[in-house]
């Protein structure tokens, strides 16, 4: 956790002495220390009712538990959908000077929503997420905070992950609730369907002026502190497996892969099965002292060809081959989990080739995925057309769109598409809606969705 704010508050107090009251000194020395955050699991329903907006958007995916330690509730706690409101109620003790501030608060945690139809990693009851809070002074500050999040996250999943993605702004309708305004970034999945990968809100003032966070500025008046908050979920995950995946399971991009590359020593019966494996365990320390990270799968079963194939699904981004002919010409075969292509090189160029081939890797696999979206994102000039795309090959949609939530909702209706974002770089334009012929300034985005 980094925490400016907290710091400063903090460096104006002496720490306590453990020899007077070691549990007030135990207390005083963790806040001090400034440890990684982590806020209560059970949150009381009258923190999460003080702002209305949020209450009701999340109310269908709420937990409630009613009874503790065998007796009712006076105050029915919520199973953490998301930590507003119980963060914030902290923050408003914490937050009185512009001294305070920037906060900036990062938890990793586990959250609940109650989902009817679940789907392994893309939509389940119980996930796990980092979810980042800050308090500004400003409204710049707190923009400055949440574009950067976004680019974050854009940079987690296009530089690392390989899966290109859309940014931009959610609908009023389809953003956070309780937020002043949502934004986002969309992947599309090989069957057509948008995922929303990760999001970042402006709260505004919104749940500062519900939880009385205020601070003193500058020159001597009181305001209330601006707001962010933003996430990333095991959600990730899911549209990684789903965007690189094949018939033969996994394929992780080199940059993120546990392992980068897999030694396979084929042993044969009469082979000299020792020097075969003291050249593996040499080529694995010379990968793995250039930063490759490499393992060698010395077991006898299953077969070599069962072993083969167990790497695959997971995903290993190469696989080194190397039998009693390579030995003596001291060559390695290297295969590509990609394309499954095979290369015969000279041990001496490893370093070089095997450095290459992953940066290559890493780039074909975002390439193709971004020439699947390109290739799948289309523009419906008439709504018939929208209805077409959506009814057979489906993909991203931009169509122009009036804005009106009841237009919206009936598109959504009709087609199971939801409004994704209004692109960062969109352009405006004069035209009409695509569904109700009112006037349209932009092209959003729209797709059907996890």
């Amino acid at each position: 956790m980094y925490n400016r704010g907290m710091n400063q508050q903090f460096e104006k107090k002496e720490l306590k002495k453990k020899s007077e009251n070691l549990s007030d000194w135990y207390t005083d020395v963790i806040l001090k220390a400034e440890e990684n955050a982590y806020f209560p699991l059970f949150i009381p329903y009258s923190l999460l009712q003080k702002e209305k907006e949020h209450v009701e958007g999340f109310s269908p995916q709420l937990a409630l538990v009613t009874i503790g330690g065998g007796e009712k509730l006076k105050d029915p706690l919520v199973v953490r959908p998301t930590s507003e409101t119980i963060m914030y109620f902290m923050y408003a003790k914490w937050i009185h000077s512009w001294r305070d501030l920037p906060m900036l608060i990062n938890q990793w945690n586990n959250v609940i929503r109650w989902e009817k139809r679940t789907y392994l990693f893309l939509r389940t009851t119980e996930f796990l997420w980092q979810e980042g809070h800050t308090a500004h002074a400003t409204e710049k500050e707190d923009m400055d905070m949440v574009l950067s999040a976004l680019e974050w996250y854009r940079q987690i999943h296009e530089d690392y992950l390989a899966v290109p993605v859309v940014c931009g702004v959610k609908s009023e309708t389809e953003k956070f609730a309780g937020a002043k305004r949502t934004y986002t970034i969309e992947a599309l999945m090989p069957d057509g369907k948008a995922l929303q990968a990760a999001t970042s809100h402006n709260l505004g003032q919104n749940f500062s002026k519900v939880f009385d966070i205020k601070f003193q500025t500058k020159d001597g008046k009181t305001d209330y502190v601006w707001q962010t908050s933003w996430g990333l979920t095991t959600r990730v995950l899911g549209g990684l497996f789903l965007t690189h995946g094949d018939d033969n399971g996994i394929i992780l991009p080199p940059k993120i892969a546990p392992i980068q590359m897999i030694i396979m020593p084929i042993r044969k019966k009469d082979g000299d099965a020792k020097m075969l494996l003291t050249r593996c365990e040499e080529l694995r320390e010379t990968l793995t002292n250039s930063g490759i990270r490499v393992k060698v799968d010395t077991r006898e079963e299953p077969s070599v060809g069962r072993r083969f194939n167990e790497w695959e699904v997971k995903g290993v981004p190469i696989r080194l081959e190397i039998g009693e002919r390579e030995l003596a010409a001291d060559t390695v075969v290297l295969a590509r989990r990609d394309t499954g292509e095979k290369v015969t090189i000279a041990r001496k160029e490893i370093i070089t080739t095997v450095q290459k081939l992953l940066n290559d890797i890493q780039k074909s696999l975002f390439d193709k995925a971004k020439k699947f979206r390109d290739d799948n994102t289309r523009d419906a000039a008439t709504y018939d057309e929208f209805k077409k795309i959506m009814n057979t090959t489906r993909g991203f949609i931009r169509a122009l769109w009036c804005e009106d939530a009841a237009c919206e909702a009936t598109i959504k209706e009709e087609t199971k598409a939801s409004t994704r974002c209004l692109p960062m770089d969109a352009k405006e334009e004069k035209a009409t809606c695509v569904h109700c012929g009112k006037p349209a300034t932009h092209r959003w985005f729209f797709a059907q969705s996890y």
